[in-house]
C-alpha cells in the first residue's frame, strides 16, 4: 500500500447465479431489437473474487443486456483463469482483463462498477477503495470483520456518492417483503417476539501443520489485512463441491461464522419487520458454543437474545437449537418467525406460514405501510446505478444489520448481559465490549 485505505455453499453455482435473482444467462447479442444495449450505455462492471458465490453472481450480471464484464481479479491465480474464461466465452472474444491486485482492478478507468465477492475480511477495504475511486457496488455479505470497518465503509460510501447494494437479496423476494408487510400492518396483533434460526457452524477443522505455499496463491495478499500464519490447504482453500464449506468461513480472523455469514440474512428480515432497520437493540444477552484447540474457531451453537426499546425481544439461534425453542409454532426452526398478541407469520426461502391461515390471503391496502419492491436484486443494482430506482438493500441499512450481526457474535463470546445504545453505537460501560467492535489489521493495511 502506498496510501492508508479509510460467500457460499448454501446454493451450487446455477442456483448461485439465481441468488441475486437475475435469472437464466441469455447472450445480449442474441436478444436482438428492444433487448440490444448499445455498448456505450452498458455498466462496464469489474469482478473481485472468483470462488462459487462469485463466479455465480458473475454469470447471473452476464445474463444482462446493460452489463459488461471487463476485468476480473482472484489472488488465485486458478479461479481468475477460469473466471476469464467464463466472461470470453460468453462473449466470443478474449478482451477480459484478469488481475491478482483488486488495486489494479479498480484503478481503471474502464469500470464504472465492481462486484466485491471476496472473503470477509477484504470486504471493508476493497469497499473503500472502490468508493474512493468513484465505483458503485454490489457487495456480498457481511460489510466486513467489524463495526469500526463497516462504519469506515458507510463514511466512504456516503462522501463519493456512489451506489451501493448489499448482497441481502431476500430483500427483492416477495415472501419476505410481504411477511414484514403484514408484521408492519399489526394484521398479527401488536408484535412481541421474533425467532430467528440460521445454519450453525459446522466446519470443525483440526489445526493444519504448515505447508508450502503453491505458486498459484499469492498467500500474502490472500491474508492481507488478517493476522500472519502458516499456510495450509484448509486455511484458504475456496469451496469445493466435494469438500463443501471453505474453512475460513469458520475461522475468526477471516469470518464471524454463520452467526454472521448467515445471520445476517435473516437478521435483516427481522429488523425489516420490527421496523427497526436503522436502529438496534437496547440490550442484549447470549451464549454461545466455541470450539477450542480446532483451525476452526467460531461459535458453532448460540442463542442470543436481542431487546428493543418498542419492547420486542428478538432471539437468535442456530437452526437446532431454534427447532427446540419452545415458543417455535408449525414446526419451524430455520427461517424468522413474527410472533404478535394475534398471531404469527414465518419465513423462509422456500415457504411462508401463518396463522391465521388466512393471512397468506391478505392484501396490503394503499393506506397501509407498503415497504420498497424489488423483485431482482442485481437488476435493481443495474437501474440504481442508471438512476432509476434507488437500491433494495443501502449502505445504511446493511451497516445496521451488520452491526446486529457484530452484537450477536461478542453476547455470546462474553456470556453476560449487555447494554447497547444504538444511537451512539457502542456499549454502555464496558470498555471490554467496546474494544471488540473494531479489531487491529495487520501492516500496511488500515482504514
Amino acid at each position: 500500500m502506498n496510501h492508508v485505505m479509510t460467500r457460499r455453499h448454501f446454493l451450487k453455482t446455477t442456483a448461485a447465479a439465481g441468488a441475486i435473482g437475475l435469472g437464466s444467462i441469455t447472450p445480449a447479442r442474441a436478444l436482438g431489437g428492444s433487448g440490444f444495449v448499445a455498448p456505450s450505455k452498458r455498466i462496464t462492471l469489474g469482478v473481485i473474487g472468483l470462488g462459487i458465490q462469485g463466479t455465480g453472481n458473475m454469470k447471473a450480471f452476464l445474463g444482462h443486456p446493460e452489463i459488461q464484464v471487463v476485468a476480473v481479479c482472484d489472488v488465485h491465480e486458478g479461479q481468475r483463469t477460469r473466471g476469464k474464461q467464463v466472461v470470453d466465452t460468453y462473449y466470443s472474444h478474449t478482451d477480459c482483463a484478469a488481475h491478482k491486485d483488486f488495486r489494479e482492478l479498480l484503478a481503471r478507468k474502464d469500470i464504472d462498477a465492481v462486484q466485491i465477492t471476496t472473503p470477509d475480511h477484504w470486504h471493508p477495504l476493497i469497499a473503500v477503495e472502490a468508493a474512493w475511486r468513484g465505483k458503485h457496488m454490489y457487495q456480498e455479505k457481511p460489510m466486513g470483520w467489524s463495526v469500526r470497518a463497516a462504519q469506515g465503509v458507510e463514511r466512504a460510501v456516503r462522501e463519493s456518492g456512489v451506489v451501493f447494494q448489499f448482497g441481502t437479496q431476500q430483500r427483492s423476494d416477495r415472501k419476505f417483503r410481504f411477511a414484514c408487510e403484514l408484521v408492519r400492518n399489526g394484521r398479527i396483533g401488536t408484535l412481541k417476539t421474533i425467532l430467528v434460526g440460521v445454519p450453525g457452524t459446522v466446519s470443525a477443522c483440526p489445526i493444519q501443520p504448515a505447508e508450502p505455499v503453491p505458486a498459484e496463491l499469492d498467500y500474502d495478499l490472500w491474508l492481507g489485512p488478517a493476522p500472519m500464519a502458516p499456510y495450509s490447504y484448509q486455511r484458504c482453500r475456496p469451496y469445493t463441491q466435494k469438500e463443501g464449506w471453505s474453512v475460513w468461513y469458520s475461522i475468526s480472523d477471516y469470518c464471524l461464522g454463520m452467526i454472521g455469514n448467515w445471520g445476517v440474512h435473516h437478521l435483516d428480515i427481522a429488523q425489516w419487520g420490527n421496523n427497526t432497520e436503522l436502529s438496534g437493540p437496547t440490550e442484549v444477552e447470549g451464549t454461545g458454543e466455541f470450539p477450542q484447540g480446532l483451525l476452526s474457531d467460531c461459535p458453532v451453537r448460540w442463542q442470543v437474545e436481542n431487546r428493543y426499546a418498542n419492547g420486542v425481544t428478538l432471539i437468535h439461534m442456530d437452526d437446532a437449537t431454534s427447532q427446540k425453542h419452545p415458543l417455535q409454532k408449525g414446526g419451524h426452526g430455520h427461517g424468522v418467525m413474527f410472533l404478535g398478541t394475534e398471531g404469527w407469520v414465518h419465513v423462509d426461502r422456500e415457504r411462508l406460514d401463518a396463522q391465521p391461515a388466512s393471512l397468506l390471503e391478505a392484501k396490503i391496502g394503499p393506506n397501509e405501510t407498503q415497504l420498497f419492491k424489488s423483485d431482482n436484486h442485481g437488476v435493481n443494482f443495474i437501474d440504481a446505478v442508471k438512476g432509476r430506482t434507488k437500491p433494495a438493500a443501502p449502505i445504511d441499512i446493511a451497516v445496521r444489520t451488520d452491526t446486529l450481526c457484530n452484537l450477536q457474535y461478542i453476547a455470546a463470546k462474553l456470556r453476560r448481559k449487555l447494554r447497547w445504545n444504538p444511537d451512539q453505537q457502542e456499549f454502555l460501560n464496558d470498555a471490554e465490549a467496546n474494544a471488540l467492535l473494531d479489531r487491529p489489521m495487520r501492516q500496511p493495511w488500515k482504514l
